[in-house]
C-alpha cells in the first residue's frame, strides 16, 4: 500500500522544467506519456483492468466494466511551468483510495462493490498544447465538434489529428462516445484547491458546489511589419504597441466588473524578430464570471476597447472564441450525499475549470478539494502538505465506499 505522497514522489522528476521552474507536461508530450505509462503500471499492480478509449481517456476498472459505474479521476498534463499537484494529486489519491478500500476488506472478486469502480485519466485538461481546456472530456461528451478538435494545432503546427494518429488513436473515431458516457453512473473528481477557501486552519477537505463560467478567446492585432531601424516612429503601424495597451485595458475593464477575472497569459508576435516591427500580434484571453451574461458583456466591452486601441495605432484587431463553458452547478443530490459522508467539510465554489464540470451536463458529478495553504496554483509554488494529501485520499476512500 502506497501513500499519496509516495506515489507523487515517484514521479517528481518527470517533466521538470529547468527554464520555467515547476513542471511542463503538455498532452502527449514525452513527460505526459511517461506519466500515462506510470499510471497504467500502478493500476495493473492493483489488479485493475486498464483500457484506453477512442478519445485517449484511460479507464482502470476495479470490477467488470459496466454501465452506471462509480468513476473517479483527473488528469496528468500541466500548464507550462505548473505545480506538482494540479491533476496528479487526484490520480494519486484515487490509487491510494483503492488501496485503502482493500484494507477495509472491499474486494471486487469476493464481497465486492455493489457496482464497478473505475479511475479515469483525461488528456489535455489544461489545454496547454491545443488551446482547448478539457479536450478529452469535451470530445467524450460531444461538447466540441470532432472535426474542429482534429484540426486544432499546437505551436509547432502539428494538428491534433496528427498527434492522435501518432498515439494509436483513430482520428475517424474521435468524438462523442455515448457508450463510454453510459458507463459513468456518478463521477467524483478530487483536485488541489486553486484558491484560499480552505485557508490555514480548519478542515483540509471541501466539497465543490460550482465552477465559474469561463472561456478562452484569441485577439489578433494586425499592423504593418517593417524594419526596426529604418522606419520612423511616426510612420509605424505597430501591433505590439496596440497589444501592450490592450493587455492593460483587459485588466482595467475586468476590474470595473465585480467578480470578473480576465487575463492575457500568452502573447505571440509574428514574425518575432528583435529588430523587426511585428506584422501581427496574437493575444490569448482568459475571462471568467459567475454569470454567463456578464461574461459575454465583458468580452464585448474588451473587444470594443481593443478595436479603439488598434485603430489609434493604425492597426486592426479580430476576436475568435476558442472555447467556452458556462457556469456549472454540481449535482445537488450527489453533493448532498458526499456532504453526509464527510460531515464538517465546507462547500466551495471553484474559479477553475475541470473535467468534472464538462461531465456535469451529462452525468451526476461532484468534486472534492484538498487544501492549498497559499492559494497559489498553475505555478511551481503550488503546495499540498503531506498530512492534507493523506486526508484527501482518506476522504475520497470514504466517499467511494459510501457511494458503491
Amino acid at each position: 500500500m502506497e501513500t499519496v505522497n509516495q506515489l507523487l514522489d515517484s514521479i517528481k522528476d518527470v517533466g521538470r522544467d529547468a527554464m520555467r521552474g515547476g513542471y511542463s507536461r503538455a498532452a502527449y508530450s514525452t513527460p505526459e506519456l511517461d506519466l500515462r505509462h506510470w499510471f497504467i503500471e500502478q493500476a495493473q499492480q492493483r489488479g485493475l483492468q486498464v483500457e484506453t478509449d477512442r478519445n485517449g481517456i484511460i479507464w482502470a476498472w476495479w470490477g467488470t466494466p459496466q454501465d452506471g459505474a462509480l468513476v473517479t479521476g483527473s488528469h496528468l498534463d500541466s500548464v507550462p511551468g505548473g505545480g506538482a499537484f494540479d491533476g496528479p494529486l487526484g490520480i494519486a489519491s484515487a490509487l491510494a483510495a483503492v488501496d485503502i478500500l482493500k484494507t477495509r476488506g472491499l474486494d471486487s472478486k469476493n464481497t465486492g462493490p455493489h457496482r464497478s469502480l473505475a479511475i479515469t485519466v483525461f488528456p489535455e485538461e489544461e489545454g496547454s498544447r491545443f488551446g482547448v481546456a478539457c479536450l478529452g472530456s469535451r470530445l467524450l461528451t460531444g461538447a466540441i465538434d470532432a472535426d474542429k478538435a482534429l484540426n486544432l494545432r499546437d505551436v509547432d503546427g502539428n494538428t491534433f489529428a496528427d498527434i492522435a494518429r501518432g498515439n494509436r488513436l483513430d482520428p475517424g473515431r474521435v468524438g462523442r462516445d455515448p457508450e463510454a458516457i453510459a458507463r459513468i453512473g456518478d463521477f467524483v473528481e478530487l483536485h488541489v484547491e486553486q484558491g484560499k477557501g480552505l485557508g490555514h486552519g480548519g478542515p483540509a477537505i471541501a466539497v465543490g458546489s460550482s465552477i465559474l463560467g469561463h472561456g478562452r478567446w484569441k485577439l489578433s492585432v494586425s499592423g504593418q511589419g517593417n524594419h526596426a531601424g529604418t522606419t520612423l516612429m511616426a510612420d509605424r503601424a505597430d501591433p505590439m504597441v496596440a497589444a501592450a495597451q490592450i493587455v492593460v485595458a483587459v485588466r482595467d475593464t475586468a476590474a470595473r466588473q465585480p467578480d470578473a477575472r480576465a487575463t492575457v497569459g500568452r502573447l505571440t508576435p509574428v514574425p518575432g524578430g528583435t529588430n523587426v516591427i511585428a506584422s501581427r500580434v496574437d493575444l490569448w484571453l482568459d475571462a471568467r464570471h459567475p454569470d454567463d451574461a456578464v461574461t459575454a458583456q465583458l468580452i464585448s466591452a474588451i473587444y470594443g476597447v481593443a478595436r479603439e486601441i488598434a485603430a489609434s495605432e493604425g492597426c486592426a484587431v479580430t476576436l475568435t472564441e476558442e472555447s467556452y463553458s458556462g457556469t456549472v452547478h454540481f449535482d445537488p443530490g450527489l453533493s448532498r450525499r458526499i456532504g453526509e459522508l464527510l460531515p464538517g467539510a465546507p462547500v466551495l465554489a471553484s474559479g477553475a475549470g475541470h473535467d468534472a464540470g464538462v461531465l456535469a451536463g451529462h452525468v451526476p458529478s461532484a468534486m472534492l478539494f484538498v487544501r492549498n495553504p497559499s492559494g497559489i496554483s498553475h505555478s511551481p509554488e503550488e503546495y499540498v502538505a503531506d498530512e492534507d494529501a493523506a486526508a484527501g485520499a482518506l476522504a475520497l476512500a470514504d466517499v467511494l465506499e459510501g457511494l458503491l
